[in-house]
C-alpha cells in the first residue's frame, strides 16, 4: 500500500532515511525515476543508504505498476525527482492520496514556495491538475514541520 508519495530532487537522503521512513513505518521505498534507474552509481548508493529491512525498488516511472503497489500490504514510500514524474505516475495509476513536496531545487523561472521547494509555472499548473484529479498536495520537508497546502501556503 502506498502510504506516501514525495517529490524530492535528492530522492534518497538523510531526511528520507532518518525522518520519513520511521515516521511512515515504510517497509518499501520505490524510486520512480528514469535517470536513476539507469545509473549504476545511483543504484549502488541508494541500495547502501536504505536500511536492510526496507525493500528498495528503483525503476523508470513507466515500468512501475502503481495500482499493484497501492493494493498490496507493504507500506510503501514512493519518491519522484520532479513534478512531471508524479504526473506520469498519476496517469499510470498512482492513487489518490497525499503528494508531499519535500525538496524541489531552485532554477531558472522557479519561485520559492517554501525554504526547500521552488516551482515554475508549469509545475504549479501540473500540481493544480493533480489536486483537481483527487490528490492532496502538501509542502513539508520533514515530519516535524506542519504540512502546508500548495496554494497560499508554503
Amino acid at each position: 500500500m502506498i502510504v506516501w508519495s514525495r517529490i524530492d530532487s535528492r530522492l534518497i537522503h538523510g531526511q528520507v532515511i532518518e525522518a520519513w521512513l520511521p515516521h511512515l513505518a515504510a517497509k518499501r521505498v520505490v524510486v520512480a525515476d528514469d535517470e536513476a534507474a539507469v545509473d549504476p552509481l545511483a543504484k549502488a548508493a541508494y541500495a547502501l543508504a536504505i536500511p536492510g529491512d526496507v525493500e528498495l525498488v528503483l525503476a523508470p516511472v513507466s515500468k512501475i505498476d502503481f495500482r499493484k503497489l497501492a493494493s498490496d500490504g507493504v507500506p510503501t514510500l514512493v519518491l519522484f525527482r520532479e513534478v512531471k514524474a508524479a504526473v506520469a505516475a498519476r496517469e499510470q495509476g498512482l492513487p489518490d492520496g497525499i503528494l508531499n513536496l519535500g525538496n524541489v531545487h531552485s532554477g531558472p523561472g522557479r519561485q520559492p514556495v517554501s525554504r526547500s521547494v521552488f516551482l515554475d509555472q508549469n509545475d504549479v499548473s501540473a500540481l493544480a491538475a493533480l489536486e483537481q484529479s483527487g490528490m492532496t498536495v502538501r509542502v513539508q520537508a520533514v515530519p516535524s514541520e506542519t504540512a502546508q497546502p500548495l496554494r497560499g501556503g508554503g
